[in-house]
């Protein structure tokens, strides 16, 4: 065995050697992950943020408290400055009463299915829509159906891919049917849609998440269904030519009310123009407790600033952070953030970096940015394989972030942990403290901090 790992190390110590621009890169690394897996906060942070502020959706009481909550963490992390920065965020509010039930003729007695509605829809009315239900596999088959749809229910029974290995492809694959699905059936006179949950869950979580509406048809009501529902819908279906659905939720929007990004600073030392952007989002869905979307995100972030104090890493660059609101359901924050960089031409933005992809085991980093950028970071990457990071080679980068991209051209990227348990509980109740492993969390946390190190020093 020693004879295995001989050879191995020394090669990895070569390529360290020439990768590096300093032979001390490696020991501040260890440093961070020293500092970062012995004395992070971030997991008792996460513990107040779920269990004492929990769901805080745009407009929700929580959102206030959870902007308190992102200050005084923000403080106690050591940041040379802390303030706010006000956007208006829509207010959606689900309502209290969300039920989807099997119709039949048939004398069994079938349980209410597992359902929430769509974020951003909405609600039936009170009498709710009692109507025959067309089972669709694509937006293929509704436009093959399209003759059929006229006062029923559409239920887009879509799956997720189980081929794709990185589960965030499947993601991309299924998203369409939750975001335009409703407008996409109303167009053709359906009632109400009914959307399989974007997950491959072995659970009948529902699973939530924001949908738009295009205002050429009617705003009809939309749900989620867990995925042991839909299957026994279908199977329903196909046995009962019969039956119908009945449906009913009470979602709906109230004005736009004032919110905030909450945003810290250690200012740079030597380039205090040159900002370095690193976030997660404070809002979640009203449904849980938003631990891993997108709790740790932010306490992650966070933690930058606290190890960096802890080990007195005075940067050159301004590294700032920036807790966003309102991704979930109108990415307001994000917005407001990339505006108000727009309009400030003393500040320059060398890259942004976000962890929105949940607290497991970190993979690596997903880039958007041009090729020698790129390259320069990936000639870092044996800097960070002993810590298990070593996919440096998606596209990529964070909802917010991508407002900045976007705005000023900043590169950017996104910690990108192992996604397979991510879409287990992605936008469903179950997204709570309990499903977050303090040690794949902080290992996470470490590899922002050991990136955003590298950059400040070296810059792009």
């Amino acid at each position: 065995m020693l004879r295995l790992l001989l050879p191995i190390t020394m090669a990895f110590s070569i390529s360290v050697a020439h990768a590096q621009t300093s032979p001390d890169d490696s020991v501040t690394l260890r440093k961070l992950a020293d500092e970062v897996l012995t004395h992070s906060t971030a997991y008792a942070n996460l513990r107040i943020l779920t269990k004492e502020v929990g769901g805080r959706l745009a407009g929700s009481p929580q959102m206030p408290k959870a902007e308190q909550w992102g200050y005084k963490a923000l403080k106690a992390a050591g940041a040379d400055t802390v303030y706010f920065q006000e956007c208006m965020v829509p207010h959606w509010v689900r309502g209290e009463k969300e039920e989807v039930r099997i119709i039949s003729k048939r004398r069994d007695f079938v349980p209410a299915l597992q359902v929430l509605a769509l974020g951003n829809s909405e609600g039936s009315g009170a009498a709710g829509v009692t109507a025959p239900v067309l089972e669709v596999s694509s937006f293929d088959d509704l436009e093959a159906k399209k003759n059929d749809v006229k006062g029923k229910v559409v239920f887009y029974n879509y799956h997720f891919n189980p081929t794709f290995i990185k589960t965030f492809h499947a993601y991309g694959d299924a998203f369409m049917y939750r975001a335009t699905g409703a407008s996409r059936a109303a167009k053709y006179g359906a009632l109400a849609v009914i959307v399989r949950s974007m997950s491959h869950g072995a659970n009948n979580f529902p699973h939530t998440g924001a949908m738009r509406y295009n205002d050429s048809f009617p705003r009809i009501p939309a749900v989620a269904i867990g995925l042991e529902d839909a299957d026994r819908l279908s199977d329903r279906i196909k046995d009962d030519k019969d039956m119908k659905i009945y449906l009913h939720t009470s979602a709906k929007f109230l004005p736009d009310t004032i919110g905030h990004n909450v945003i810290a600073e250690i200012r740079g030392t030597e380039h205090p123009e040159e900002i370095i952007t690193i976030g997660g989002h404070l809002d979640s869905w009203d449904v849980n407790e938003g631990a891993h979307d997108d709790g740790t995100g932010c306490v992650q972030s966070i933690e930058i600033i606290r190890a960096f104090k802890a080990l007195g890493i005075r940067p050159k660059r301004t590294i700032r952070i920036v807790l966003f609101a309102n991704e979930e359901n109108g990415t307001r924050g994000a917005n407001k953030y990339a505006e108000v960089a727009k309009a400030t031409p003393a500040e320059h933005h060398i890259f942004a970096l976000e962890s929105d992809a949940g607290g497991f085991t970190p993979r690596g980093f997903s880039f958007t940015m041009p090729a020698e950028k790129k390259a320069k970071i990936i000639s870092w990457k044996p800097l960070f394989l002993p810590y298990g990071l070593y996919d440096f080679e998606d596209e990529g980068g964070g909802t917010d972030v991508g407002a900045l991209n976007e705005a000023v051209g900043t590169p950017m990227g996104e910690l990108a942990p192992d996604s397979q348990r991510y879409f287990d509980l992605h936008h469903a109740t179950n997204d709570v403290f309990e499903a977050v492993n303090k040690r794949e969390m902080e290992l996470g946390a470490f590899g922002m901090a050991g990136l955003v190190y590298m950059i400040d020093k070296y810059g792009l």
